[in-house]
């Protein structure tokens, strides 16, 4: 683990917003909403050490997700448990995040009182965002008037709720250490009958869950061992048989003669089930010609022969004779200029053709007879088809017959072998599914096991620390007074300017020049809150306070150089390498326990080595912000 890891780069490139993930990784309502990380980033995983034990923290980005997802292991290791689901509210439930990560500081159970002067006050329970206030410094509470919530009553006293929480010199301690013996009794007692409940179901339902049976590791090599013998046995197969080459050639030539004479055999009888209904339909256009023919022979209205008047046989047809018809001489028009006689059409008159009814029906006798005549010759070729597909399928029975008898010797014992592999394989995958479940429910009977073993532990905890309390207000001064000393150390050591009498007041307002630091210039206020934040970390570290054990702070070098107003008194007169070249000196001195993770635009060249990732927001030297390839203008990760 890295003590002091800074991140660093150019405005409005990412910085903050890594600081803001790793608060959204443990529990924050929020995370950063740019257009840039809503396309790109799905979800935000997080390692962090629980009780010197690593986890990842996954919490899904969008909308702001209402379940975090926690196992053990580490982002670059494979999952050492599955993941269990925590959600984010309500804090105080046992369930949540928040619970999680109080019961790692010592906190879990914690209730702070609405009103803490008023002993009947209504309680909430303490969350881990409450003190992510002692762990997270904003950019926006740099420097600010506002830094300990004077204008938000409740929170500036729930600041202060916290603080004595953490120290462990808070109000009514006893009393509160007193309830929480009490609540975790009554946890420990519902842990162990849900133990011993989950005990006497493993034993009825599966009693070999609790001798030891193998593990799925065990039964997933026996299957990878079978899976192996199975393709050296296939190899094996097929280098035997490699002789009978011939024969499957000449097998497989069969099976194509086969095929192809089935196919025939079935082109013929498809033409023949659709040429007999056509035969059968020019027989029936043969019919109705003839009886076409007879109806213009004995009703043709036109056979004009006959006097219409005497009745006497004309002894030359009518004609038309100079405009008129002979017979009874009316004036014929244009269209009317010849006279039709004898059997004709209903269209004639208009110039339309008459039909030849025996062209017709010679037409139609040549198509009946080349029909038929194509029709006798499949059926007599039908015969010799289905002599020959018979053959071919014979002569293809006979050489797979040939195949296996030439090769059955060789292949039977591999065939065996290979059922038998194939019956271990399916026992060997229901001996694995059984161990699985049996791994499941002994997990679950350690969980429940681990659950007991924890509350004892606390309840143990909690009354050796009920025994050793002392006065609640007198050890809560000399915190304030260690706090506030090393407050004044910080401003000396970072040469802050005229420094005279600075303290921290019992309402842990910073003090200086007998003033609040409301009353300070703006950079000035920026080294006031930094040496608050970091002198009640130090302390909370080197006195085993409740304290998360890392500290993340957002542009210690606000108002002195970069960004917003600059203050030119204060930038003058301190050197921000005072400000790391502190860090550096007080983190070795603390072993592994504790860790400070700073975002600045221009960290000095002492800590250069101390730089885990610089932006330098320019396409040419990447990376170009956290989000790497989005380089547009409109890009705004940090303030």
């Amino acid at each position: 683990m890295r003590h002091l890891s800074i991140v660093a780069g150019a405005f409005s490139s990412g910085k903050t917003a890594v600081l803001e993930f790793i608060a959204y990784g443990l529990g924050a309502k929020r995370h950063p909403r740019h257009q840039e990380v809503l396309r790109k980033v799905r979800s935000c995983l997080l390692e962090v050490e629980l009780s010197g034990e690593p986890h990842v923290i996954e919490r899904s980005v969008g909308e702001p997700s209402k379940v975090a997802f926690v196992r053990r292991g580490t982002l670059d290791s494979r999952p050492a448990s599955r993941a269990e689901s925590r959600p984010i509210d309500p804090p105080g439930s046992l369930e949540s995040l928040s619970s999680l990560l109080l019961r790692h500081c010592k906190l879990e159970g914690v209730q702070l009182r609405e009103a803490p002067t008023n002993s009947e006050s209504r309680t909430d329970p303490l969350s881990f965002r409450d003190l992510m206030w002692l762990a997270f410094l904003p950019n926006e509470r740099v420097a600010d008037k506002n830094f300990l919530f004077e204008n938000d009553y409740i929170r500036k006293h729930k600041l202060r709720q916290v603080l004595d929480v953490a120290f462990g010199v808070h109000d009514d301690r006893a009393v509160e250490l007193g309830q929480r013996i009490q609540e975790l009794g009554g946890r420990l007692s519902r842990a162990k009958a849900e133990l011993a409940a989950a005990r006497a179901f493993v034993v009825e339902q599966a009693p070999t869950v609790l001798n030891g049976e193998p593990t799925p590791a065990v039964h997933e090599r026996e299957l990878a061992d079978i899976t192996s013998q199975l393709t050296e046995l296939d190899r094996r197969a097929q280098a035997g048989t490699q002789f009978a080459a011939q024969l499957r050639h000449e097998h497989k030539e069969a099976a194509g003669a086969s095929r192809r004479a089935a196919a025939v055999l079935r082109d013929c009888e498809t033409q023949l089930q659709r040429l007999l209904p056509l035969r059968a339909q020019y027989a029936d256009d043969l019919l109705k010609l003839g009886m076409l023919g007879e109806a213009q022979q004995l009703f043709d209205p036109l056979s004009v022969t006959t006097c219409p008047a005497c009745l006497s046989r004309l002894s030359a047809p009518p004609t038309a004779a100079d405009g008129r018809c002979s017979m009874c001489r009316h004036e014929l028009t244009a269209w009317e200029g010849a006279l039709t006689l004898g059997a004709v059409d209903t269209g004639s008159q208009h110039g339309e053709s008459r039909v030849d009814v025996k062209a017709e029906t010679r037409s139609t006798k040549a198509r009946i007879k080349e029909i038929t005549s194509y029709i006798d010759e499949l059926g007599d070729s039908l015969a010799a088809l289905k002599l020959q597909s018979e053959n071919a399928a014979l002569r293809e029975e006979e050489a797979a017959a040939a195949l296996d008898a030439a090769t059955s010797p060789s292949v039977s014992p591999f065939l065996a072998a290979r059922d038998d592999l194939h019956r271990r394989r399916e026992q060997v995958l229901r001996q694995l599914e059984q161990a699985e479940n049996s791994v499941k429910l002994r997990e679950g009977l350690t969980k429940r096991a681990d659950v007991v073993e924890r509350h004892e532990t606390d309840i143990a905890r909690l009354r050796e620390e009920l025994a050793q309390l002392g006065d609640a207000s007198q050890d809560r001064d000399r915190v304030i007074a260690k706090i506030s000393s090393r407050y004044g150390e910080l401003l000396r050591a970072w040469r802050y300017p005229k420094v005279s009498t600075p303290f921290i007041k019992t309402d842990l307002t910073p003090f200086v020049r007998g003033e609040p630091y409301q009353e300070a210039s703006s950079g000035a206020r920026t080294l006031l809150t930094l040496a608050w934040q970091l002198a009640v970390f130090e302390i909370a570290v080197e006195e085993g306070a409740a304290h998360p054990g890392f500290l993340m702070i957002d542009s210690p070098q606000k108002n002195l150089g970069h960004g917003g107003t600059l203050d030119a008194v204060i930038a003058d007169a301190v050197a921000i390498g005072d400000f790391y070249q502190h860090l550096s000196r007080w983190l070795a001195d603390r072993g592994s326990r504790a860790q400070l993770i700073v975002a600045d635009n221009s960290p000095p060249p002492l800590v250069e080595n101390d730089v885990v990732v610089r932006y330098s927001r320019n396409e040419d030297r990447p990376p170009y912000g956290l989000i790497e390839d989005e380089t547009s203008v409109d890009e705004e990760a940090d303030g």
